[in-house]
């Protein structure tokens, strides 16, 4: 089982527990703005996402990580990679991207969950490129990927949703742990 503890985070695979407070999650609208349509999801949506996640992981070798606090064994939502279907610009392309709970939100997390993703991907995994796209004017979003070192690529438009996407990228020659 793959797992990579940071020094507050554990980010391991999906467990049957998770499904209820990754719904509860994906239930507030301010968290899924940033997510295909930005609607919320039911948890039979989300049940799909985690089935659709654990899949990727026996496909690919790598998926979305479920993100736990080592100190209370919360689940504060979800990180990791995913291959592209769109937009055009980054599909078939390893995307890093994560959703936590707002509640966990201003606390350093997504940075260092995603931080610990993405050396996992370039060094563990061996992937030489690693894309990630956000809403055009997610600050959050683009904050994070500024200290993951990824570099804006452009803006783009959502070829189902319709709105601007900011893309980055990082090469493994431009990556520092």
């Amino acid at each position: 089982m793959t797992e990579i503890r940071t020094p507050r985070l554990l980010l391991r695979r999906w467990l049957d527990d998770d499904l209820v407070p990754l719904s509860e999650i994906h239930a507030d609208p301010a968290v899924m703005r940033g997510v295909g349509d930005g609607r919320p999801r039911s948890v039979e949506q989300t049940a799909q996402d985690i089935e659709a996640w654990e899949e990727e992981w026996d496909d690919e070798g790598f998926g979305m990580f479920a993100v736990e606090l080592l100190g209370s064994g919360e689940l504060a939502g979800a990180v990791g990679l995913s291959v592209a279907d769109t937009p055009a610009e980054v599909a078939g392309q390893v995307t890093i991207g994560w959703r936590l709970g707002r509640v966990f939100w201003g606390q350093g997390y997504a940075s260092e969950a995603a931080h610990a993703t993405l050396e996992f991907a370039l060094q563990d995994r061996g992937l030489d490129r690693v894309a990630a796209v956000c809403r055009a004017g997610d600050r959050a979003s683009a904050n994070v990927l500024d200290k993951l070192g990824m570099q804006a690529e452009g803006t783009v438009q959502d070829p189902v949703h319709g709105h601007d996407l900011a893309v980055y990228g990082i090469d493994l020659t431009q990556y520092q742990e």
